[in-house]
């Protein structure tokens, strides 16, 4: 039996998502029409459900929000074996958090957006590690006010007065992990002994 009112539900659905999704990215409609070449009305249409959703849109879409086609369709997790991490906003930004057991290590992937530029360091115990997986992030940590570039990673004692944001670029995505005092990321280089 085909169930076509839960499809025109779940399509029903797509507009409102999409626009929470471009929303979490810090992105305007018209920055979001520049990158995925669809116009700025189109775009406008799909999001208030004025328009009906389809592939050859959601395909730019999905890329340029670097969510899931799934995400964006709200297909259910049926079947499928994937690990549906549930994102959450924070302080203005949207976090996800990749660590599933509380206490120790913990990660996440965090991403920011174009607006937080206004610097609030802050301290507190521990030892983080970020990582840009894409756009630039700033960096203030006590007197130094650095930019990371997509690829470049920094670790730093979370004792010293930090805080780090957009550049005002643009949003950007960041691999976070922290440890309590004592919880020191490793990394291991070609020369280090993995035995121990």
């Amino acid at each position: 039996m085909n169930d076509t009112s839960g499809v025109t539900t779940a399509l029903e659905l797509v507009g409102p998502r999409l626009r929470r999704i471009r929303d979490e990215r810090g992105l305007r409609l018209t920055e979001a029409a520049r990158l995925t070449g669809i116009s700025k009305s189109t775009l406008s249409r799909l999001e208030t459900g004025q328009r009906r959703p389809s592939l050859e849109l959601l395909l730019p879409l999905a890329q340029t929000y670097r969510v899931p086609l799934d995400d964006l369709v709200g297909a259910p997790d049926v079947g499928d074996p994937r690990i549906r991490l549930k994102p959450r906003r924070l302080n203005g930004r949207t976090v996800i958090p990749l660590a599933g057991r509380p206490g120790g290590i913990q990660a996440w992937k965090i991403v920011i957006p174009t607006s937080q530029t206004t610097p609030k360091p802050r301290t507190h115990d521990g030892f983080e590690w970020l990582y840009v997986l894409s756009g630039r992030m700033r960096l203030v940590l006590g007197p130094r006010d650095l930019v990371v570039g997509t690829g470049e990673a920094v670790e730093f004692d979370t004792s010293v007065p930090h805080w780090f944001g957009s550049t005002g670029d643009g949003p950007a995505e960041v691999l976070s992990i922290f440890g309590r005092p004592g919880e020191r990321m490793h990394l291991l280089t070609a020369g280090d002994d993995e035995t121990g």
